[in-house]
């Protein structure tokens, strides 16, 4: 454990980033969960409502550095091959 103060300190502000950045991508695989499921039931309205929706997200998460920009361009990339395929 640290012994100086501010190396106190970023052991705490760390442990809230780290947080704040488990909670950010546990919704983002939860959004995309909800996507993946109305693509099975083939809901057409509700996939392409949670497609906006986790575009946003993945957008979101790239932009906060959670996720690589190429990591967030395949996924949304991947996300309108399933879209486009329920039509």
């Amino acid at each position: 454990m640290p012994n100086i103060k501010s190396a106190k300190k970023r052991v705490i502000v760390t442990e809230t980033k780290t947080m704040i950045n488990k909670m950010a991508k546990s919704d983002l695989r939860t959004i995309l969960k909800k996507f993946d499921a109305a693509v099975a039931a083939g809901d057409k309205e509700a996939a392409a409502a949670a497609y906006a929706e986790a575009v946003h997200k993945i957008d979101k998460a790239a932009s906060n550095n959670l996720l690589h920009k190429n990591n967030a361009a395949r996924k949304k990339s991947q996300l309108t091959k399933k879209l486009n395929a329920l039509a």
